[in-house]
């Protein structure tokens, strides 16, 4: 039986992939709060949690992120964008602690799939992180933006559309000593 739970969390896992095509459908507060309580589980040094979002639904907010990267049209189409941020005054080691906001991200994101929701990390805002605080008022000296994940309900006629097949290396190409 735990051998059937393994092999469903790992299917689970594979499964997950990055979603731009999304319609517009409400999702409930709940359904947001409980894929952001998956990333507060995420691991951290000395369980730190070096990580603050700012959840953003508001039409105009959107646009004025949109406006700051090439990946507009995914914000804007998006229900909700999460903005995550490094924040330094919980910082013990900033390149640790970068990781650990890897691992909310991805927490997040699985979240978001276990919810059969789309959603994609998008990092091209860091090139924009002093306009990003200025438009929160999040004093730079304390807060880093990392990425934003966009999420909504996925536009499958969008995706089947667009889709690309899926490659990843295989483990023997990066790993030693099996």
């Amino acid at each position: 039986m735990e051998k059937i739970q393994e092999l469903n969390l790992i299917d689970f896992v594979i499964s997950r992939k990055s979603v731009k095509n999304f319609i517009f459908e409400k999702i409930d507060k709940e359904t947001i709060r409980e894929i952001i309580e998956c990333g507060r589980w995420a691991p951290s040094q000395s369980n730190n949690q070096p990580w603050k979002i700012n959840v953003v639904t508001h039409p105009t907010l959107k646009r004025m992120l949109a406006d700051l990267t090439f990946e507009g049209g995914i914000i804007e189409n998006a229900y909700v964008d999460l903005v995550v941020f490094l924040d330094l005054e919980r910082s013990n080691n900033r390149l640790i602690d970068i990781q650990a906001i890897g691992a909310f991200m991805q927490n997040i994101l699985l979240g978001v799939h276990s919810k059969k929701l789309g959603g994609i990390l998008l990092s091209d805002i860091i090139k924009h992180k002093e306009a990003v605080n200025e438009m929160f008022k999040l004093d730079a000296k304390q807060y880093d933006v990392m990425g934003i994940i966009a999420i909504g309900v996925i536009d499958e006629q969008m995706e089947k559309k667009f889709k690309k097949p899926r490659e990843r290396r295989f483990v023997e190409d990066f790993s030693e000593s099996f």
